[in-house]
Parts: structure tokens; sequence; C-alpha cells
């Protein structure tokens, strides 16, 4: 008989791909799926779409599923911003779909949701329990998803927790990003101009570092706490943001106007000592680091 395994949803996403690796590389079985057969790398996947119950179902039976990781979602507001209908279905409806999964089997439940999940906050530092108020139909489907882990955990026992992930970045992001755009359009010799976004403060988190959060969170059961901010540790105005591109590839060219972003909310700082607390989590990757990483990686793609 097989040894029991972890089920990593979105495994060919940025966030999934990056827990599976890190599952595998600490000795882990992880059954990995997604509605792709592989990863861009060519990593073998399970195709399994969220929707699909009793394929689900057959797969948790098969592989003694006892940790699930939910990171199988639209990743974004920018992401199906004209299907709302999609929205729900995927993001709500799938997360129930494998929080049965998680119930049936016993399997320990890790679901990642957003900072967007506050929409604008109030003054900072912002706690995990102030009131969920969002603006997008991408942040209350983390807010619905969210209900869903405590009520699944307060009626039925699923041992569940959800991390509010602030802005995820760094190596196979490909989905709307400023830090990714300016890099791309200094390897391009392009300028970056915005209208906005100088004095518009946002909270990046490389992807290693958000993965590792996941993985911990796993491997750490009954936690005190059903939900947790996670976020690299800087609070920076896109301007200073790309004063560190430049900082990193100095003939890039970025011109950005005064105010804030007019498709994202106004957040302030997130408080993060819970999750320090109690998982000990502490992001290693420096956002300038984390820009180097991010250029070499888009740099040897476009080569290839």
């Amino acid at each position: 008989m097989s040894e029991p395994a972890v089920l990593v949803t979105g495994a060919a996403g940025l966030l999934g791909n990056a827990v599976r690796a890190l599952l595998e590389a600490d000795g882990r079985r992880v059954v990995p799926i997604d509605r792709v057969s592989m990863t861009e790398e060519g990593r073998p996947i399970v195709v399994c779409d969220l929707s699909d119950v009793h394929r689900l179902h057959a797969l948790s039976v098969e592989s003694q599923i006892v940790g699930i990781v939910h990171c199988g979602a639209h990743s974004g507001p920018m992401v199906a911003r004209d299907n709302p209908y999609s929205m729900v279905q995927v993001n709500i409806v799938g997360t129930a779909n494998v929080l049965e999964i998680a119930r049936i089997h016993g399997a320990r439940f890790v679901f990642c949701s957003s900072t967007s999940a506050y929409g604008n906050t109030p003054g900072g530092p912002v706690p995990e329990d102030v009131l969920l108020v969002p603006t997008s139909v991408y942040g209350a489907s983390k807010v619905a998803g969210e209900q869903l882990v405590s009520a699944y955990s307060k009626q039925y026992g699923v041992d569940g927790v959800s991390l509010r992930l602030s802005w995820v970045y760094g190596p196979r992001r490909t989905t709307d990003c400023i830090v990714r755009t300016m890099i791309e359009d200094a390897l391009a010799g392009r300028p970056t101009r915005k209208l906005f976004g100088r004095d518009f403060h946002r909270q990046f988190i490389h992807v290693d570092d958000a993965a590792r959060a996941f993985v911990m969170a796993l491997n750490t059961p009954h936690l005190p706490r059903q939900s947790y901010n996670v976020t690299g540790g800087t609070y920076l105005t896109l301007g200073e943001i790309g004063d560190i591109v430049r900082r990193v590839l100095p003939q890039a060219e970025i011109e950005l106007g005064e105010g804030p972003d007019p498709v994202d909310d106004m957040q302030h700082r997130f408080d993060v000592s819970a999750v320090q607390r109690d998982l000990r989590f502490q992001p290693e990757i420096s956002l300038e680091h984390g820009v180097r990483d991010y250029a070499a990686w888009l740099r040897n793609r476009a080569a290839a």
C-alpha cells in the first residue's frame, strides 16, 4: 500500500507549483491536480477539475489523502473580471467540493485566501479580526471560502486554516503584476509609464516565502486561529518599488503619476504578528533579492 499523500490543487499555478516542490523536497508524496496535464517545465499533473466531485473522491480514496493545500482558483481580481459567475463556481463551489474531501477523509486543510478579502482597510497595522468588506467578486469569493473552512471546522471538526496572502510575485507569475511589468519593460528597453502609483502602497511576498508559509501551516495542526495574514514584510509605494527595480536593472525607465491604482484597494500595513507567533513564520527573501530572481527567470524565459 502506498504512503499517505497531500493533495495540492492548482498545482500548475504559481503557488501550487511552489508548494508541491517544497513538499516533494521534504520527501512527502504529493497528488498534484489542475486542469492541465503538466507544468510549464514539463512536470506531470493529474488532470482534475474542481467541479468534478466524483474524480476528486476517487483520487482521494486511491491516494490516501491526509492533507490538502487548496491553491486552485481564479488567482486574483484581474482574472475572470468579466465572468463573475465563473469566479463563484471555481472559487466558492470548488472550495466546497475540496472541503468535502477533507471532511470525509479527515484531512488537514490549508486554504489559500487573500488580503483582497479585506477590501479597503482602516489604519494599520490591520489585524485579522477587522470587518471584511471586499470590493471585488474575487475578494468576496475568498471571504466565502474562509467562512466555509470555518463552518466545516465548527460543524464537522475539519482541521482547517486560511492564509491571507498579500500580492505574490516571482518566477512563474505571468498574470498582471507591476513588478513583472517594470522588469519586462527594462529588459526590452521600453519605458514603464503609469498615470498612478508613485505614492500608492502595495505589500508583496515572494512565491517561495508564500509556499513556505503554506507548508508550515500544513505541518502545524490545530492552530489557535483560523485565519492569518501573510506578507513579505514590506510596506512600500510603487515608486519605492520602482527604485528597487532600477537598482537591479539600471536601464529601467519608470515614470509613475500620483494617486492610487484605480482597480486596487487602499490597504494599510497588515499585522503579521499572529503568523509570526503561531507558525514562527518570517519572510526570508528581500524585495531586492526577489526582483533579481524574477528578472533572471524572465530573461531566461524570453531567451528560451
